[in-house]
């Protein structure tokens, strides 16, 4: 599981990958990553160096075969507990849909692998849902589509939409600062730094201090963010309190 190996200085993951590129070295590894951009994410440049790519995206055109996909639904619709029928057909039918339709759009909008069973999993429950009280039904494009739209609008998803220029200029500074330090948590003085850069390669005017407290608090309130309770000010420490990809997907038209 590579994102478990990773610290601050990724010396462990550095080592490790430049084992097999020495001489004389019959060490082959297999890396196993829940998002298709983890190197982008957390690795260093140097770290990023010792991986051989085509061998991460043939894995990862593994992970989206037809047999994997097939008995990852099967065994999603066991766990639901649905009837032995339902589940042959359901299959045949979210299969694809999985492959070609949640798939393409999970790819697009989230790097995360695991949102296609969880669209997946939301798809039945809806169409169970709205069946219960008629016919049992199969799992339609309808259903696959609601379940995209619920997950991916969200109130959190909605409230950065609708925040202020500068609000999602700051949420887009605090990914910036974990994707340079490696770590999911910054102070508001090292965010601070990220706004400034931001607004001057948008040709903006840079907030002050206390402007940047002031929408660091704002986001805090609306739980978009995790504000240590302090009296430190600018070396306060911040969190995001929903996924990096849905920071993402929210902001990816602005």
């Amino acid at each position: 599981q590579l994102d478990l190996l990773w610290t601050r200085k990724q010396n462990v993951m550095y080592n490790l990958f430049d084992w097999p590129t020495q001489k004389h070295s019959k060490l082959i590894i297999l890396a196993i990553a829940n998002t298709m951009d983890l190197p982008e994410r957390i690795m260093m440049n140097r770290v990023a160096s010792r991986l051989v790519r085509p061998s991460i995206r043939w894995l990862f055109k593994i992970w989206y075969s037809s047999n994997i996909v097939h008995s990852s639904i099967a065994l999603l619709f066991c766990g639901r507990g649905c009837v032995c029928v339902c589940v042959c057909v359901c299959l045949l039918i979210l299969a694809k849909l999985f492959s070609q339709l949640v798939g393409n759009i999970v790819a697009a909008l989230s790097g995360d692998a695991r949102r296609c069973l969880d669209i997946c999993r939301r798809a039945t429950e809806i169409c169970e849902f709205s069946s219960q009280k008629r016919t049992p039904e199969i799992v339609r494009m309808a259903h696959v589509t609601e379940a995209i739209d619920e997950m991916f609008s969200s109130p959190y998803i909605n409230a950065i939409r609708n925040a202020s220029l500068h609000e999602q200029i700051f949420l887009k500074a605090i990914l910036a600062e974990f994707r340079r330090a490696g770590v999911e948590e910054a102070t508001v003085q090292q965010v601070y730094h990220q706004h400034v850069v931001l607004c001057r390669i948008e040709g903006m005017q840079s907030p002050t201090i206390s402007e940047i407290m002031a929408i660091c608090s704002r986001l805090g309130a609306c739980r978009l963010l995790l504000v240590e309770s302090s009296n430190k000010y600018l070396h306060m420490r911040v969190r995001l309190n929903i996924s990096q990809d849905d920071v993402m997907y929210a902001l990816r038209d602005e």
